[in-house]
């Protein structure tokens, strides 16, 4: 059975943005590995728009960008989303009961499904299917933005840190 993991950047003050910081060489060596990782991705509307991104070819990408792009692309995503009628490739839309979809998920694959986005990180913590929290502490302060945790806080328990680099801390909790 899969394990359904929220992992995602954030600043010390609890705010995603992914263009207020940036990986040094070695978080996103970490990063290309993770998603190599993978049995998947699962994200919301916004994210996986975002995400997008790296379908493409960029001539200005570096060696690591052009292997992260390819961890990426080689990887199934499912995408929640109630205005989205198609998506890119290797992806496909979660329609209907939300829940009993992931709960399929879950028992259709083995290894880890990467969740991405705060609100669809929240609906599903709300429904009791993520299985571990993985918060990327970066030495930033942004004073504003969007929220890590889109809503109240599940009670946690720290099971690890880590240090990835000289900058970033990854702290791991799962639900009590």
């Amino acid at each position: 059975m899969a394990k359904i993991v929220f992992a995602l950047n954030q600043s010390l003050d609890g705010f995603v943005d992914h263009m207020a910081f940036q990986p040094d060489p070695v978080l996103f060596r970490h990063f290309i590995d993770d998603v190599r990782g993978l049995t998947g991705s699962l994200y919301g509307r916004r994210m996986y728009e975002t995400m997008r991104y790296w379908d493409g070819d960029h001539y200005e990408w570096d060696a690591p960008e052009r292997e992260y792009a390819a961890a990426w692309q080689s990887k199934p995503k499912w995408v929640v989303s109630r205005t989205l009628t198609s998506v890119g490739p290797n992806a496909s839309l979660i329609e209907g009961d939300l829940a009993a979809a992931i709960l399929r998920l879950k028992a259709q694959h083995e290894g880890e499904i990467e969740v991405s986005g705060p609100e669809l990180a929240h609906s599903l913590s709300e429904l009791g299917l993520i299985d571990e929290y993985r918060l990327y502490l970066h030495p930033v302060v942004l004073g504003r933005g969007k929220p890590f945790f889109a809503g109240p806080r599940p009670p946690l328990r720290l099971v690890a840190s880590d240090r990835i680099g000289e900058q970033v801390i990854r702290l791991t909790y799962v639900p009590t």
